[in-house]
């Protein structure tokens, strides 16, 4: 079996613990009904395994309101690794009533597992079933006002292996919005000679993989200067563009770049 390059799960990751402070993400397109449109989406970072299948039944949004329950578009299995580099899936898409969110959890079914080397495991998700995967938030709709919300799910960090050789899912999941984050997009050239990139600050690095026509996007990132790193394959030789400026709200275009020999 190959090397496994899962980062540390930090305390507070596995403490399922998201504080993000939220603003209306489309202010302009507001309608007089009252009620928020709340559109929900999954993503993911890559990982590297071949799959991560993770059984989403519901979620359920807790506030000042109670707590409601609102079934999937599509219930059932979804494989994590599909979703990355600009790529998500449409969870939930509802007409809500205005409310202070102070929570989310994703209520999960008992179909998950990862596959690694071509060989499927189980994942272990204590307490997913039951109590669901809990991520604290504090946000609020407003009446009149379409909300997009992004799941970021980073398989890499979530999956933990035993030493038993079992898999535990111990999920690090970031919400964002459009308004509320920026992205890096661009093309690599030659085709094949990265398999990945990073944009990296003093204290994070986000990452994705490189799509077959050598196009990519890095979303969910907050205002800042990023240094892209693209990962080489062998025979070429990584490459890192520095200074990257990211602005809420906006796709910051770096153009095409040549991965170099």
């Amino acid at each position: 079996m190959r090397k496994r390059n899962v980062w540390p799960v930090i305390i507070a990751a596995i403490a399922l613990i998201v504080t993000i402070t939220m603003t209306s993400c489309n202010k302009d397109n507001q309608d007089p009904t009252g009620t928020a449109h709340v559109n929900m989406y999954l993503t993911d970072a890559p990982a590297d395994y071949d799959a991560v299948y993770i059984d989403v039944q519901s979620i359920e949004i807790i506030s000042d309101a109670g707590t409601t329950t609102h079934t999937l578009l599509r219930p059932g299995v979804y494989d994590l690794l599909k979703f990355n580099s600009g790529v998500d899936t449409l969870m939930i898409s509802e007409d809500l009533s205005p409310r202070t969110v102070s929570q989310i959890r994703l209520i999960l079914g008992e179909n998950n597992s990862v596959v690694v080397d071509g060989v499927s495991y189980p994942l272990s998700t204590p307490s997913a079933q039951t109590s669901g995967l809990k991520l604290n938030v504090h946000y609020t709709f407003e009446a009149g006002i379409s909300y997009n919300l992004w799941m970021d799910f980073d398989a890499s960090q979530s999956i933990v292996e035993q030493g038993n050789g079992d898999y535990t899912l111990k999920p690090v999941i970031r919400i964002f919005t459009a308004a509320e984050s920026g992205a890096i997009a661009g093309n690599m050239f030659p085709l094949g000679a990265a398999f990945h990139v990073s944009a990296i600050t003093a204290t994070d690095t986000f990452g994705t993989s490189i799509n077959a026509d050598g196009s990519f996007l890095i979303g969910g990132l907050v205002d800042g200067s990023y240094d892209v790193k693209f990962s080489a394959v062998a025979g070429f030789t990584d490459i890192t563009v520095p200074g990257v400026l990211v602005t809420n709200g906006s796709v910051t275009q770096i153009g095409e770049i040549i991965i170099p020999l």
